[in-house]
């Protein structure tokens, strides 16, 4: 299902809000957290799961760690 998302000016910060038939289907409630994920294609939306959070950031500082080695095999 695609829906449209109309973003809003909140304090010094961008929202969108997420239409009923979505959050219902997603079990969505407000106060929930969910992450935001940039992707090749966009920004991927997936519920928050602490373990996620750590995975990416604990892959961001590998790829930091490795970078010259990332970018031989890249070749």
């Amino acid at each position: 299902m695609a829906a449209e998302v109309t973003l809003r000016q909140a304090g010094g910060s961008v929202s969108a809000t997420i239409p009923k038939e979505l959050a219902r289907r997603f079990h969505l409630e407000p106060g929930d957290r969910i992450q935001a994920i940039e992707t090749e294609a966009g920004i991927l939306l997936t519920p928050f799961d602490p373990t996620v959070q750590e995975a990416l950031a604990l892959a961001s500082e590998a790829a930091k760690d490795y970078q010259p080695a990332l970018r031989e095999l890249a070749q």
